[in-house]
């Protein structure tokens, strides 16, 4: 069994945020209308992707009727409409949509992660939230290398320096820089919020994936 795997059976038991627990499986239960005949997962995502990627998503959390809803990291909401758009497009996943997951949807080379694996109420966790949940991240870090981590918004880009124990540089999308040989490069989340804005357009988040996929020839500044 490989560390995703052995990670992941972790991740799917986990109760270990009484907040999460309740908001997951009160949404599971009461379901959206228009998704009123689907059966939720309810539960903390999985990591998903290649588990020998070297290159590693790092988001914030599972939407409410997105991935805890499909139980598969950006899947089934309009932020995996356009992640995944753009992996398509970079050549990471062999498909541009994610609907389901059973939809045959593959990723080649990448892993996504989260910063908290349940859905937080208004999406937004609480710090020792994400304290908790950082021990799945801390351990896959630790046993497994990348070349180079996306950071989907600034409070996974925080977490990921914090995680490596140095001081997280200004958050600004597209700026990038390495810490320990690991290219660690920033986006704008691809939230409605912001796709529907304009704030991050298909071509902004084309450059840092391409910054990201580039990671493994980064050499080391800190």
């Amino acid at each position: 069994m490989s560390l995703v795997e052995t990670l992941n059976r972790q991740i799917v038991d986990c109760r270990l945020c009484p907040r999460l627990v309740a908001w997951r499986e009160e949404v599971a239960a009461g379901k959206r209308r228009s998704f009123a005949d689907h059966d939720y997962w309810g539960r903390p995502v999985p990591y998903f992707g290649d588990p020998d990627a070297q290159h590693l998503i790092l988001g914030l959390a599972p939407a409410a009727h997105g991935a805890n809803r499909t139980g598969r990291m950006f899947t089934g909401d309009r932020s995996g409409d356009f992640l995944f758009a753009a992996l398509y497009r970079a050549g990471v996943a062999n498909q541009p949509t994610s609907v389901d997951s059973a939809d045959g949807l593959v990723l080649n080379g990448a892993l996504i992660a989260a910063t908290a694996h349940c859905a937080p109420p208004a999406n937004k966790p609480l710090p020792e939230e994400i304290q908790n949940c950082s021990r799945y991240l801390r351990t896959l870090l630790s046993e497994k290398s990348f070349a180079s981590i996306l950071c989907l918004g600034g409070i996974a880009w925080k977490h990921i320096h914090a995680l490596f124990g140095v001081k997280a540089p200004e958050f600004g999308h597209a700026h990038a820089h390495c810490v320990n040989r690991v290219r660690i490069v920033a986006s704008y989340h691809p939230s409605q919020q912001n796709t529907f804005t304009g704030r991050l357009t298909p071509e902004m988040f084309d450059r840092a994936i391409a910054l990201w996929l580039d990671g493994a020839a980064s050499k080391p500044d800190n």
